[in-house]
C-alpha cells in the first residue's frame, strides 16, 4: 500500500510518494506563477495548479517506475483562503482567482463590520489575519464587482478542493479548510448563518464539509488518463496547509508547538480549545485531528528579510550558492547582542501582535565602529527575537512543551538555530521531516482514510532528530536585555509608521 501526498503551496506543488510506513520514496516539485495586476490583487490560475498536478504526478511515476495500481490513496494539503467559482456544469468561471494574500476586499470587510461586531466575529471564527483576506469577503467583492460570475456560481472551492474536484468530479471540503471561510463557528463546527446573511452569501455556495480523512471519491477515467494514476484510486479530502503542517510537524499532541522558518514565519500550537485573544488576534484553524485546533502568530518577513540583506548589504553574495553559510560565518564574528545593534524585521509591515500594521523595519544602535558582522548577526537575532514575542504570547495562554521543533528552509542553519535556543531559552529540535511537514500530514490523512492508522500517534516516530540544541546559559542576561530593547523599539517603529502614514 502506497500513498501520494500533494503539498499545494503558494509557489508550486510538491508531489511525494510514501510507502505504507510513511517513509518518503520520492518527491517532485513543479512551480507556478502568482500575478499582481493591481495593488492588493494576488492571483493565480487554478488551471496552473491542475497542470502542475499532472506534471508532478507524471514525473513522480516515471522516476519511481511504480505500478500506479499500488497507490491506495492520494490526498492534498492546500494553501488557504482561496475562492474558485464553479458553475452547474462544473466549469471554471474565472481564469484567475484571489489567493490567501489578496486584500482587495477591504471595503467589503468594512461594510460587514458595520453590522457585525468585529470582536464577536473574531471570537467566533478565530480568523486573526486581516479580515479582507478571508473567503467570505472575497465573495462579497465578487458579488459586487463581477456579478455575472457570482450569479453563475454553483460552488466555491478552496485550492485543494478544486484539485479534488478535478480528480474525482465531486465537491467537498473539510473542517480545517472551512475554518478559513470567515464564517465558520469554531465552537459549533459549522457555518454561522448570521454572518452569511449579513454578508449576503448563500450557505449552499460552499461545498459539503466532511472530515479530512473522508474518502470523497475515486480517480476518474479522465483524471487517470492525464495523471497516470489508476482509475478508481481513492481520494481523501485532505486539509488546509496550516493544519497539515501542524499534523506533520508535531502530530496531534496537546500543547505541542513548532516554528516554521521560511520567507514568512509562524509559531503554532496544538490545543483542544482554540487560542483566542482579540487584542493580539492569533489566527486559528481547525486541526486535522477532530476536536483539536492549531493556533498561530506569524511575522511576514523572516527569511525574506535575510534575503533582502543578502541582495543589498551583501550584494557580492547574491549569486553565490553558499551565501547564507557565509552570512552565518560572518555573523559569528560578532558577539551575542551584536555589539548593541538591533534589527526589527518588519520589512513587509506588521501583524496582529504589533502595535500597528504600519510598523517599519529598521536597524538601530549603529555607530562608526559598527561592522558588517554586527549587522548580519543583528539580522539573525532580530528575526528570532520578533518570533520570541509571538512565542511569549502563546506561552501566556497555553502550557507549552520544553522543546520547540523548527522546520522550513531556515532550519538548515545550525548557527541560527543555536541563536533561537539562546533567545527562546528552550531546546531547539530539527528533524529529518524539515520542509516536508505538510506533505507528511497529507500522507497521514491517507493512512487513516485507508484504515492503516487508527489515529495520528505514529507521526512522532517518523521524526529522527538531526539537531537538539540547548540554550547557552552564559547568553541569558544578554538576550533578556535585548528582548526589552526589541519590545521598546517595536513600539517606537509602530508609532513612526503611523506618523508616516498620516493623511
Amino acid at each position: 500500500m502506497k500513498f501520494i501526498a500533494y503539498d499545494l503551496g503558494t509557489g508550486g506543488i510538491k508531489a511525494s510518494l510514501y510507502d505504507e510506513n510513511l517513509n518518503t520514496i520520492e518527491k517532485t516539485f513543479i512551480e507556478y506563477d502568482t500575478y499582481y495586476p493591481k495593488d492588493g490583487y494576488h492571483e493565480q490560475r487554478p488551471e496552473d495548479w491542475w497542470q502542475a498536478v499532472i506534471e508532478s504526478t507524471t514525473e513522480l511515476l516515471q522516476k519511481t517506475k511504480i505500478d500506479p495500481s499500488e497507490i491506495a490513496c492520494v490526498s492534498l494539503s492546500g494553501h488557504s483562503l482561496v475562492t474558485v467559482p464553479i458553475d452547474t456544469e462544473g466549469e471554471l468561471l474565472s481564469e484567475f482567482v484571489p489567493i490567501w494574500s489578496d486584500s482587495r476586499a477591504f471595503l467589503e470587510a468594512q461594510l460587514f463590520f458595520k453590522k457585525i461586531n468585529e470582536e464577536e466575529w473574531y471570537l467566533t471564527t478565530g480568523n486573526g489575519f486581516p479580515a479582507p483576506l478571508y473567503s467570505v469577503f472575497k465573495l462579497m467583492w465578487l458579488k459586487k464587482n463581477q456579478p455575472h460570475i457570482f450569479n453563475n456560481t454553483y460552488k466555491v472551492l478552496g485550492s485543494k478542493d478544486y484539485i479534488n474536484y478535478r480528480l474525482t468530479g465531486n465537491f467537498y471540503t473539510d473542517h480545517s479548510y472551512a475554518s478559513g471561510f470567515g464564517v465558520y463557528n469554531l465552537n459549533d463546527n459549522k457555518l454561522e448563518k448570521q454572518f452569511l446573511n449579513v454578508a449576503g452569501i448563500p450557505e449552499d455556495i460552499f461545498p459539503e464539509i466532511v472530515d479530512s480523512h473522508f474518502i470523497i471519491g475515486k480517480i476518474t477515467k479522465e483524471a487517470a488518463n492525464l495523471t497516470g494514476l489508476s482509475e478508481g484510486t481513492s481520494v481523501a479530502c485532505g486539509g488546509v496547509d496550516n493544519a497539515c503542517m501542524a499534523l506533520g510537524a508535531v502530530g496531534a499532541e496537546e500543547g505541542a508547538v513548532y516554528l516554521s522558518l521560511g520567507s514568512s514565519s509562524w509559531i503554532a500550537v496544538n490545543s483542544g480549545k482554540p487560542m483566542l485573544d482579540y487584542k493580539t488576534k492569533p489566527y486559528v484553524f481547525v486541526h486535522i485531528q477532530e476536536q483539536m485546533y492549531t493556533s498561530a502568530y506569524s511575522i511576514f518577513s523572516a527569511g525574506s528579510s535575510l534575503t533582502w540583506v543578502r541582495d543589498t548589504i551583501c550584494q557580492e553574495l547574491k549569486d553565490s550558492n553558499n551565501a547564507y553559510r557565509i552570512i552565518d560565518d560572518l555573523a559569528l564574528q560578532s558577539p551575542p547582542g551584536s555589539n548593541d545593534v538591533v534589527f526589527n524585521p518588519s520589512l513587509a509591515g506588521g501583524t496582529s501582535q504589533d502595535k500597528s500594521v504600519n510598523i517599519r523595519g529598521a536597524y538601530l544602535g549603529l555607530g562608526l565602529g559598527t561592522l558588517k558582522s554586527d549587522i548580519l548577526r543583528a539580522t539573525l537575532e532580530g528575526i528570532a527575537m520578533n518570533l520570541k514575542l509571538s512565542y511569549n504570547q502563546i506561552a501566556e495562554k497555553i502550557e507549552l512543551s520544553k522543546n520547540l521543533l523548527i522546520c522550513g528552509g531556515g532550519s538548515k542553519s545550525k548557527i541560527w538555530l543555536q541563536m533561537f535556543a539562546d533567545i527562546f531559552n528552550v531546546n531547539i529540535i530539527k528533524t529529518n521531516i524539515d520542509q516536508d511537514a505538510a506533505s507528511l500530514g497529507a500522507a497521514a490523512i491517507s493512512a487513516k482514510a485507508m484504515g492503516l492508522w487508527d489515529d495520528y500517534s505514529k507521526i512522532k516516530q517518523l521524526h529522527e532528530e538531526e539537531y537538539n540544541l540547548s540554550p547557552n546559559a552564559n547568553n541569558r542576561d544578554t538576550y533578556d536585555l535585548l528582548e526589552k530593547r526589541f519590545s521598546y523599539i517595536a513600539e517606537m517603529l509602530s508609532d513612526y509608521g503611523d506618523y508616516c502614514n498620516r493623511d
